[in-house]
C-alpha cells in the first residue's frame, strides 16, 4: 500500500529535473510505499520524454507523469495532490537532490508523531560555482533557504516553516484547510511566491502541528543564473508583491508596512557590522522588496 506520495512540480528544467529523479530512485523505503508524481506545468522543452524513459529504466518503482495546463506552481503541486494516492504528501522541486533515507524519515515520522499534521527537513545549499563572498546568511536566505535546527526531531521553531522543496503534509491537511493558492506562487517565470507561507499560517490558525525532522536531508543546487544581480532584483521585488497580496488578503496591510519600516532599521544596523559588498546587497534586496509591496496593489 502506498504511504506517501513524493510531488515534483517542474517547468522547463529537464536537465536538472533528472538529477533529481535519480536522487528519489536512490530511496531506502521499500518501493511499494511510495510513489512520485511529476507534474509537468506545460515545458516547452523535452521533461515529457525524458520522464518517460527514466520511467522505463526503473520500471520496478512508482513513477507517474501528469501534465497540468493551467500555469503556475500552486496549480500544478494542487493537481498532484489530487493525483496523489498517499496518506502522506511530501513535495520536491526540480532543482534539488535528496537522501536516501528522505521518503523512510518522514514515513517514520508521520507513524512515530501522531499530532504531527506537517513537516519539513533539512536543507544544504550547493553551490556549483561556489559560494559568492557578497553572500551573507540573510541575503542567502531568499535565494537557497537553507535549514538546519539540530540532530533531533522537534517541532519547527515559532515564526519559521518547512522550505517548500522539503515538506510533507498528511493528506487531510488539504482536505480541512484547502489546496495551495493559486493567486500566489510561481508562475512561469515569475517569483511571485508565498504560497507556503499562506498554506502554513491556514494550518496554524486550524491548530496543525509542524514538526522538524533533521533524517530529511535536501541539497538545494544554485545554478550561477540564481546569483546574478538581474535575477536577485527580479526575486527581492516579488517577495514584495508576495508579501503584499498575503497581507491584503488578510487585511495586514498597516501592519505590513509598519513592519517593513522596521527592518529597514534592522538592515541599516546590519550593514555596519558586514563587509562592504555583504551590506550592499542588504541594502540591495531591502530595497526590491521594497519597491514589490508598494508596487503590489498594481499587480
Amino acid at each position: 500500500m502506498i504511504r506517501l506520495s513524493l510531488i515534483i512540480a517542474t517547468y522547463n528544467r529537464a536537465e536538472q529535473l533528472m538529477v533529481t529523479l535519480s536522487s528519489v530512485a536512490e530511496q531506502s523505503a521499500d518501493s511499494a510505499l511510495w510513489e512520485c508524481i511529476v507534474v509537468d506545468n506545460n515545458s516547452k522543452d523535452d521533461t515529457r520524454q525524458r520522464v518517460t524513459a527514466f520511467k522505463e529504466s526503473y520500471s520496478h518503482l512508482n513513477i507517474d507523469y501528469i501534465h497540468e495546463p493551467i500555469q503556475g506552481l500552486s496549480a500544478a503541486r494542487n493537481a498532484g495532490v489530487v493525483r496523489a494516492h498517499g496518506d502522506i504528501v511530501a513535495f520536491i522541486d526540480d532543482d534539488e537532490r535528496i537522501v536516501a533515507e528522505f521518503v523512510e524519515a518522514y514515513i517514520e515520522l508521520f507513524d512515530n508523531y501522531g499530532d504531527a499534521m506537517a513537516a519539513g527537513g533539512r536543507i544544504i545549499a550547493e553551490y556549483p560555482t561556489g559560494r559568492p563572498t557578497w553572500m551573507s546568511r540573510y541575503t542567502e536566505q531568499p535565494i537557497a533557504n537553507p535549514m538546519d535546527f539540530g540532530a533531533k526531531i522537534r517541532l519547527f521553531p515559532k515564526g519559521r516553516i518547512p522550505g517548500g522543496g522539503n515538506m510533507a503534509m498528511r493528506r487531510e491537511v488539504f482536505t480541512t484547510i484547502g489546496l495551495f493558492n493559486t493567486s500566489l506562487g510561481r508562475t512561469g517565470k515569475r517569483l511571485i511566491g508565498g504560497e507556503e507561507s499562506d498554506l502554513f499560517e491556514r494550518m496554524q490558525s486550524a491548530g496543525m502541528r509542524c514538526y522538524y525532522v533533521p533524517r530529511a536531508v535536501m541539497y538545494h543546487i544554485i545554478p550561477q543564473e540564481k546569483l546574478s544581480d538581474t535575477y536577485l532584483e527580479r526575486l527581492a521585488y516579488n517577495i514584495g508583491i508576495s508579501q503584499y497580496r498575503r497581507a491584503a488578503l488578510r487585511h495586514r496591510i498597516v501592519r505590513l508596512y509598519v513592519g517593513e519600516v522596521a527592518k529597514w532599521c534592522t538592515t541599516l544596523l546590519l550593514c555596519l557590522v558586514h563587509r562592504p559588498s555583504q551590506a550592499l546587497q542588504l541594502l540591495k534586496m531591502r530595497w526590491n522588496i521594497s519597491r514589490g509591496i508598494i508596487d503590489g496593489n498594481k499587480q
